[in-house]
């Protein structure tokens, strides 16, 4: 057990020392692919933490869109820094996770996943309708980049070329799926696996069901929550189509392709799909045609998702050696 731990720090270090040398060796346009990769990673992982209790929502992209709404709103017309608007911006969509909470959670299933709908495309309409604050249809523009202020200087600089945000993108969203995975690994983790998979038993013991699903909505739109506010200071503009139910799409595609069986699962199926999306960039009317029969192809082949490839692979050899033994 010691030594398998000690492989997977070594395995993360490794990993984390590539990713610091990466964008260095890149194009312009492919440091920005992955900036917003990291910020995807975060998206799909956080989603994973709601699908934890069974229930899958169509409203996670528009919280994400809620995080990037406040943040700009706050650092572009009340000064604020983004270092404080950030967790701010998490904060707000967690609040908001919970105060849905109370009429979706009467529902399950199918009933939970259109009535999340629902919700988010109220959310999406009022971006839309009210020009002050939001910008109407056109959205927020002009949102400021991030900034460091150095003790001795007069003015801050500004973190919005690709390679200083790159590493932003990288140490925040690092340290927010440490913290992801010490959740699901901790005790609540295991009682939202309980909430899953043994609902009523879960009840019976005296586990509030409903309490651990808001835990897991609320503290998923938390993060979800930060990676907004990552995307709109990056991006520096922000208009509603950008978190439609299009996009959620493909959130729940990279979720399943990837498989949500382990932590890693989401990262593989983002990882994989981003990659093949910016492969298949000249073939741009044929994308979502590439991207369905991908999808298809997992849930006949790998139903379990990209994870559970290597084990597949693993299982296949060891029987063809014992097949060989036998001979």
């Amino acid at each position: 057990m010691a030594n398998k731990r000690v492989h997977k720090a070594l395995g993360l270090v490794v990993l984390f020392v590539m990713l610091a040398v990466l964008p260095f060796g890149l194009k312009f346009h492919q440091q920005d692919f992955m900036s917003f990769l990291f910020i995807n990673i975060l998206v799909v992982v956080s989603y994973r933490l709601m699908t934890l209790t069974g229930e899958w929502s169509l409203i996670h992209v528009v919280l994400m869109g809620v995080g990037g709404y406040s943040s700009a709103l706050l650092a572009k017309y009340f000064g604020l820094s983004f270092w404080l608007t950030m967790p701010l911006a998490g904060i707000i969509c967690a609040l908001i996770a919970v105060l849905l909470s109370l009429p979706l959670f009467r529902m399950k299933q199918f009933y939970f996943l259109i009535g999340s709908f629902a919700a988010g495309e109220a959310i999406r309409l009022a971006w839309v309708f009210f020009k002050v604050p939001f910008g109407g249809a056109k959205g927020i523009r002009n949102i400021p980049s991030p900034a460091i202020s150095f003790p001795g200087f007069k003015e801050a600089i500004e973190i919005w070329e690709p390679i200083p945000y790159y590493f932003l993108t990288l140490v925040t969203v690092s340290l927010c799926l440490w913290v992801l995975y010490r959740l699901e690994n901790s005790r609540i983790g295991l009682t939202l696996h309980s909430v899953h998979w043994r609902d009523a038993l879960a009840e019976s013991v005296g586990v509030n069901t409903w309490r651990y699903r808001t835990l897991a909505f609320g503290i998923a739109s938390f993060f979800v929550g930060i990676a907004g506010a990552l995307f709109a200071h990056y991006l520096g503009t922000l208009n509603p189509n950008q978190f439609g139910v299009g996009i959620m799409v493909y959130v729940l595609i990279w979720v399943i392709v990837g498989g949500t069986a382990t932590f890693s699962g989401p990262i593989i199926g983002v990882t994989v799909l981003s990659l093949a999306n910016e492969w298949f960039r000249a073939f741009e009317i044929w994308r979502p045609l590439i991207y369905g029969c991908i999808l298809i192809a997992c849930i006949m082949f790998l139903p379990d998702g990209l994870e559970s490839l290597a084990a597949k692979i693993r299982d296949r050899i060891s029987r063809s050696r014992g097949v060989e033994e036998v001979k």
